[in-house]
């Protein structure tokens, strides 16, 4: 293979498997001997061996139909956990050069373009200032937000929940960073996927406080996962379909040549802290999108498809968007 390498993880037969993905980036060569992305990570540490190595080793001759998979809802998430609940997902915005113009785009809408200037874009200057540090410094601190667990992973090409409660849902094309933390506490960087950190918008932009409320939703990544380094300059493209057309479409810029912020100086920020350095958890840190529909004055409804083709990571990622019944009052039962 030329380039990075890139794996997926699917079903076949009811049974797990992980496949590296081919040079024509339609069909993908079985890895013998692992069912899991996570058991090869595991692997790399144990052995003291690069994954991209293991990789070569295990790759097979053989190939599956990659794309078919794809469109039988056969391709998993590009990494799980045995245990969802040890698999932690967050993220920060305002780390490109384009995100500061949709976040402060919904501060306009909300409280006028004679409002003070919002947190949001005194946080995208002190990025713009201070989120490129020398190598071996600390940089500034970046925005940093929770947005769940193992468990609210919606798999390439599933349906992406909107709870009944929420006042909108709209995608956030964005670079994943993928980790899983060793046994002496060293976070190792298993590499890098497209995410969709799906979020309520509306919510958002009531008040700047809600921010954390609107990111508590579930969220999609994949369908491939790139091993290596990312690369400087990525461009792809984000649409909403509704009723098999494009509805609307923007550019996507991702990597560090577009961000205000180092990926180093992310890492820092969220590794600092040891709550999220205990062995064997993993992480999924979503490092910002650059162009939001929302910000464009889209609304989304019901049945839209979010589609993030990002050439760079293969495959597009894709998902539909269905309604979640409203459970109500949720109340708490004394023991």
């Amino acid at each position: 293979m030329t380039g990075n390498m890139r794996l997926i993880q699917y079903k076949t037969d009811g049974k797990r498997a992980v496949g590296l993905v081919a040079e024509d980036g339609v069909r993908a060569h079985p890895l013998q001997g692992y069912e899991t992305v996570f058991s090869l990570a595991e692997a790399s540490i144990a052995q003291n061996r690069p994954l991209a190595d293991l990789v070569k080793a295990a790759a097979s001759t053989e190939t599956v139909d990659y794309v078919a998979l794809l469109k039988a809802g056969k391709v998993l998430p590009p990494i799980e956990h045995p245990e969802p609940a040890r698999f932690f997902l967050t993220g920060t915005g305002l780390t490109h050069l384009g995100s500061a113009d949709a976040r402060n785009k919904m501060h306009v809408t909300t409280h006028g373009s004679n409002a003070p200037e919002s947190d949001s874009m005194k946080i995208f200057r002190m990025g713009i200032k201070g989120g490129k540090p020398e190598a071996g410094k600390i940089g500034v601190q970046p925005e940093w937000f929770y947005k769940g667990v193992g468990t609210e992973i919606v798999a390439p090409e599933a349906p992406m929940p909107l709870p009944g409660f929420a006042l909108a849902g709209a995608e956030e094309p964005e670079v994943v960073g993928l980790y899983l933390v060793d046994s002496d506490g060293r976070p190792r960087r298993i590499g890098f996927t497209l995410g969709n950190e799906f979020s309520d918008h509306v919510t958002e932009a009531q008040n700047y406080l809600y921010t954390q409320h609107s990111k508590l939703r579930a969220c999609s990544m994949g369908p491939e996962l790139m091993i290596g380094e990312l690369p400087q300059d990525i461009h792809g493209a984000s649409r909403i379909i509704r009723n098999g057309k494009v509805l609307w479409e923007a550019e996507v810029l991702l990597g560090e040549a577009n961000m205000s912020h180092s990926i180093a100086n992310l890492e820092h920020f969220h590794f600092r802290y040891r709550m999220f350095r205990r062995p064997g958890d993993l992480h999924a840190y979503f490092m910002g999108a650059a162009v939001l529909s929302y910000g464009a004055g889209v609304k989304t409804q019901v049945g839209d498809t979010f589609e993030i083709d990002v050439p760079a990571f293969g495959q597009p990622l894709r998902n539909r968007m269905e309604l979640e019944p409203d459970e109500g009052l949720v109340t708490v039962t004394p023991l």
